[in-house]
């Protein structure tokens, strides 16, 4: 049967003329690109905007084969979209661009040709653009990434307009009260450094390999925040506490049983502990991220160094397997192995982060590198346990402690090499019980209030030392 209908079928063949072959044919590549394009349709579209960077991403079924150009006069991010076809998805992308958005003016979206679509992203300043696939992770399926970064890092402007300050400021004029006296920053008491305004709005995820060296450009992603200098005495410096709210934009956390996501909890707490530890009169702090968007392990610790900080505390409210468990804990850097399995899972789960996040492998950074491959960190390592020990006994007085001792596990988000950095589980959000309190304001103060007197008890037996400027790269 098979045999006699190929040979009808051959005979009709030769039987065309070579004008209909050709239409035929025509035809037949059309509609196997109409059924490619509609096999791997767009089915998510997000924009992360924040100072640092603004993220779009794309989700579909398959992986996304993209070109990507820059064009200048008027400067724009051109990217065609092989084999997918305009949908509502892609369609709303547009709508999605704030006009508060520091990098994007607007994004137009259009059918270019059958089975390829065209974004225009029309940019407010010159930028520079990083585009990358991502393949399934965590509850995404195959990504396309584009980040949009500014071509100056705005915490190396701030920097350099402190120093600038810096330079200008007159010695004090004997017996004037309120004269213009430097304070140990440096700057004049009425002094105020801004970083570029908050936006609280996601940046997105890249891709994969926990790897530390790999990077964002040295140059972006910086804390959006506003520094205040505050009045001290001479022999007094200002202490820097960089506060690191865990997860972000595409990576939620975990989340607990009534659908709260870890990265909105811990970043409200964050912010309050920035709020409590500025009412200090010699201590400020700052954030990482202070919005619901993406950053790398690693770049959380390059913004610590680059602000010179004192200490590095990241907050989380992770889950286990187990609803059951509960209770807070301290964790800091370990060199040689977790102290016990709870921990190695939790530093595995924590370190993962980057792969939902996303982490472009294709960008390398040689600065940061030469700061994660340097290992010989004992010393921090001792005064991280210090710091850890102070924050875990008054902690231990508002709430269950998981573990009555500070553990240790290779958190890649600890690794900084001189500063004394430690990981606040605040309680396990995959514990209903908990997860009520980590959303209850009283709970969240008492806990801010528990981890300031932790920070203050450990200044009190390892008092701040003298900080060098950092130099910018």
């Amino acid at each position: 049967m098979i045999k006699r209908f190929r040979s009808h079928l051959a005979k009709f063949i030769s039987g065309l003329k070579p004008v209909t072959l050709a239409l035929a044919f025509g035809m037949a590549v059309l509609f196997s690109q109409a059924a490619s394009a509609a096999d791997n349709a767009v089915i998510a579209a997000r924009v992360w905007p924040a100072q640092d960077y603004t993220r779009i991403t794309l989700e579909a079924g398959k992986p996304i084969v993209y070109k990507m150009t820059l064009l200048k006069n008027p400067e724009r991010v051109v990217v065609d979209i092989e084999g997918v076809e305009l949908n509502p998805a892609l369609k709303s992308l547009g709508e999605r661009i704030l006009g508060s958005d520091p990098y994007i003016a607007q994004l137009r979206v259009a059918r270019f040709k059958p089975g390829t679509i065209r974004l225009v992203v029309d940019l407010k300043a010159e930028v520079k653009p990083t585009m990358f696939t991502l393949p399934p992770a965590g509850e995404y399926k195959h990504r396309l990434v584009l980040d949009i970064y500014p071509v100056k890092d705005p915490l190396m402007a701030m920097l350099a307009e402190r120093d600038t300050a810096e330079n200008k400021v007159t010695q004090p004029q004997a017996g004037a009260e309120g004269a213009a006296a430097k304070t140990p920053s440096g700057l004049r008491p009425d002094t105020t450094l801004a970083l570029p305004p908050d936006n609280s709005k996601p940046a997105e995820s890249v891709t994969a390999a926990v790897e530390i060296q790999e990077t964002l450009p040295s140059d972006t992603q910086e804390p959006v925040e506003v520094i205040k200098n505050k009045s001290l005495d001479k022999d007094i410096r200002m202490i820097t506490i960089a506060i690191d709210a865990g997860h972000g934009g595409e990576d939620p956390g975990a989340r607990g049983a009534s659908g709260s996501h870890e990265k909105d909890i811990t970043l409200a707490i964050a912010k309050k502990l920035k709020a409590k530890i500025d009412e200090e009169p010699n201590m400020r702090g700052v954030l990482t991220r202070d919005g619901d968007y993406f950053i790398p392990l690693h770049g959380r610790v390059v913004k610590a160094r680059k602000l010179q900080a004192d200490l590095f505390v990241s907050v989380h409210a992770d889950a286990f397997t187990n609803p059951a468990a509960r209770g807070s804990s301290v964790f800091a850097l370990s060199e040689k192995g977790a102290t016990s399995a709870s921990a190695r899972y939790l530093a595995k789960k924590e370190n993962e982060s980057d792969l939902i996040g996303g982490v472009s492998l294709n960008i390398k950074d040689p600065v940061l590198a030469r700061t994660l491959l340097d290992l010989s960190q004992t010393a921090t390592i001792n005064d991280s346990l210090k710091l850890g020990k102070a924050v875990l006994g008054h902690v231990g007085e508002i709430n269950t402690l998981h573990k009555n001792h500070v553990e240790q596990a290779g958190f890649a988000v600890l690794k900084s090499p001189d500063i004394p950095s430690i990981l606040v589980e605040t309680a396990f959000i995959s514990n209903p019980e908990e997860e009520r309190k980590l959303n209850d304001d009283e709970y969240q103060d008492k806990l801010v209030l528990s981890i300031v007197s932790g920070i203050k008890k450990y200044f009190a037996s390892n008092p701040a030392l003298a900080k060098t400027k950092v130099a910018a790269e």
